[in-house]
């Protein structure tokens, strides 16, 4: 069989309430939607991100990559199964030309294509996207099969009010950790954490994100009244060009560091272990490229001992939340898990399936076959911007 076509949509997902961190405030999100048509008339889809701020992507430079990609070089190739359809995914490239950027440029462009391509193959043979991940050498010493998952919960920059309620809901609703974004201009971090801790007690795991907002001289003087509040964690404490100071000030705390929009890559993870610059990654499929190079840097992370959270990001629809399902059941030692917010958060489904995580945050394994959600197409339709078809084969 081989890819007939490529369809790709830009859409805008409208959310329920604006959502703030440290480096965006936003109440939509710019999607890339791809639908991989096989000449069988088999149908996949997946979903990428583009953010300027972690990878340098924006919604034109996916429209351009696109334009100047040889798409039949890149998925003309006849394959035979899932596992070649695998072995094609890890050749694709949608920006070659692109070394002197970002580590990570095009990352969410080639998600998209490559989750689109793998589940028209694993439709195509009747096999859910989990199943992937045994066919990647690589992932033998973290791969699971696991029945359901449980998701943490989130408190982004609010009003103490708002703040309030939203830990009243995620105690009420039995989760068993949360992430609070700090940082944020005009908001007092020490009374966040107070009144998060308070209503939400001592026994759920308490985890920071500041997404860039500190300096790496002052990380010390900003985390040093908040780790009383029991934190697990912190990520991205500073910007991406100063992660480089973290490998020095990482001695002198007593929190664990995560990278986030420093953590893009496999070269940004070979780099960050090199360099001893933090505890943990988080993964997200879409600025990590896709569910290959997403598995890989797991893997690297067990292998150098480090721990690994798979997030999200702000805006992913059914389809992305559904791929993240798959890579969650089948992956172990994931630390720390997000995403599935799409009822909480979208205000227009793109799939028939309604994938959001229930009480507590558990969710069930996804039994295919492929993505085992099905697109809504007046949905598609409704939020679509632009829309174009690239002939491959």
């Amino acid at each position: 069989m081989r890819v007939a076509e490529l369809r790709v949509y830009h859409v805008r997902v409208p959310l329920k309430h604006t959502v703030r961190h440290a480096s965006f405030a936003r109440d939509c999100s710019d999607n890339f939607v791809v639908c991989c048509r096989l000449d069988s008339g088999t149908g996949g889809w997946g979903e990428g991100l583009p953010r300027a701020y972690v990878t340098g992507e924006t919604v034109e430079t996916c429209w351009q990559l696109l334009d100047d990609a040889d798409l039949p070089a890149l998925l003309g190739e006849p394959f035979a199964d899932l596992a070649d359809a695998v072995r094609m995914a890890d050749r694709l490239d949608v920006a070659p030309n692109a070394r002197s950027r970002r580590s990570g440029f095009g990352n969410a462009l080639r998600c998209a294509i490559e989750l689109s391509l793998l589940d028209a193959a694993a439709r195509e043979h009747g096999q859910p996207l989990s199943a992937v991940t045994r066919l990647v050498p690589e992932s033998i010493a973290i791969r699971a099969e696991r029945p359901r998952v449980q998701y943490s919960a989130a408190i982004t920059a609010m009003t103490p009010l708002k703040e309030a309620i939203q830990a009243w809901k995620i105690r009420l609703y039995g989760f068993a950790q949360c992430k609070v974004k700090v940082g944020v201009a005009g908001r007092d971090d020490l009374q966040t954490l107070q009144r998060v801790r308070r209503i939400l007690g001592p026994k759920i795991d308490l985890r920071l994100d500041a997404n860039e907002a500190w300096n790496w001289d002052e990380l010390e003087k900003k985390l040093a009244p908040l780790i009383p509040f029991g934190i697990t964690a912190v990520e991205q404490p500073v910007p991406h060009e100063q992660v480089g100071h973290l490998a020095s000030v990482r001695r002198s705390l007593s929190v664990p560091i995560m990278l986030d929009e420093s953590l893009c890559s496999l070269e940004d993870a070979y780099r960050a272990i090199e360099f001893g610059w933090c505890d943990l990654f988080n993964i997200r499929l879409s600025k990590c490229g896709g569910f290959l190079p997403s598995l890989r840097i797991a893997a690297i992370a067990h292998q150098a001992g480090l721990g690994y959270q798979l997030g999200c990001q702000v805006g992913e629809t059914g389809l992305l939340s559904a791929a993240g399902r798959h890579f969650a059941t089948s992956v172990s030692g994931i630390r720390y898990l997000e995403g599935s917010y799409d009822r909480h958060l979208v205000r227009q489904r793109l799939t028939r399936q309604d994938v959001t995580f229930g009480y507590g945050g558990w969710a069930p394994a996804l039994p295919g076959p492929g993505l085992g959600v099905d697109v809504d197409r007046k949905a598609l339709e409704r939020c679509t911007v632009s829309q174009r078809r690239f002939r491959v084969a």
